[in-house]
């Protein structure tokens, strides 16, 4: 059956010096979400320009529905210039003041979520008022599900209270290590450590969960009863990163939502991020097979 998923936040076209692909957190967890089986709905905005019609056409072919894909027209779509370094990291310029800025509260949202088992959200979308207003109003009537913050911490989008308002709303937390610092930093944290950090974070904003992502290092998970899970990194041929912390955590929640232990939906979520690590973008599909023979046959470090 699969679970029901609703991804709020930016729909963008990723600007990649050999071309464009289709991107945005939301939009690329809900991809991955479909592919292993669950109903994921993306709660976005494009421009009613000839980039948003690209986008809704896309959306199609990718196999998600435009349903709740809202269209602006005053604001341009949103693009994301991307370039990539030589160890396959991304460096994002992401475009002002565009559509998914301004996604509106509609009846349609309200009752898509009251039907889901999860909202996930991230704080890029809350950079100017209106869809930072929408997403609380979809928290607030959120009771009862999963509220999944994939906080990814983009350059000049975001300050301490967009970070607050964010960890308020959620129950799991999904951070790169690195931004654990940057949290650290912005909130006056005393941690030094990532484990000391990610459990500060927890015991502070009353999560469930605090999920680490380490890259080529794998990650690791501490909950509010103190359990510590860890699952290490795969030997894999890096193509680039992008999109591969996004399917951490859909891989994550696939499992979680699904019944799994914490354990186990880490484990999961990290051979996931490690396959999508090996596909160039976020959207070339992988499937829940090739995910349990990563897991069962894949060589770690």
């Amino acid at each position: 059956m699969g679970n029901s998923i609703v991804a709020f936040g930016e729909l963008v076209w990723d600007i990649f010096p050999d071309g464009n692909v289709l991107g945005g957190a939301p939009a690329n967890l809900v991809f991955r979400l479909n592919s292993f089986g669950d109903h994921g709905h993306l709660l976005s905005r494009v421009g009613n320009d000839s980039l948003g019609k690209l986008a809704l056409k896309r959306i199609a072919e990718l196999g998600m529905s435009s349903e709740n894909i809202q269209v602006d027209n005053v604001f341009p779509t949103g693009t994301v210039n991307i370039k990539i370094d030589h160890e396959g990291r991304p460096d994002f310029i992401i475009q002002k003041d565009v559509a998914f800025d301004h996604i509106e509260i509609s009846a349609e949202a309200l009752k898509l979520i009251k039907k889901s088992d999860a909202l996930c959200f991230g704080t890029l979308v809350q950079r100017y008022g209106i869809s930072k207003n929408t997403l609380r109003e979809l928290a607030n009537h959120a009771r009862g599900l999963v509220k999944f913050l994939d906080i990814k911490l983009r350059k000049d989008c975001y300050n301490k209270g967009i970070i607050e308002n964010s960890l308020g709303f959620a129950d799991i937390l999904r951070v790169k290590e690195n931004e654990l610092y940057i949290l650290k930093d912005e909130l006056a944290l005393s941690g030094f450590k990532s484990k000391a950090l990610a459990t500060e974070l927890l015991n502070e904003y009353g999560l469930d969960i605090v999920l680490v992502t380490k890259g080529k290092d794998g990650a690791f998970a501490i909950d509010r009863d103190n359990n510590y899970y860890e699952d290490p990194g795969y030997l894999i041929k890096l193509v680039d990163t992008v999109g591969s912390g996004v399917a951490f955590s859909a891989g994550f929640l696939h499992c979680f939502l699904a019944g799994e232990g914490i354990g186990e939906a880490l484990r999961f979520g990290n051979a996931a991020g490690a396959l999508t690590s090996t596909t160039h973008g976020a959207t070339t599909f992988i499937s829940k097979k090739q995910v349990l023979n990563l897991m069962a046959n894949g060589k770690r470090r």
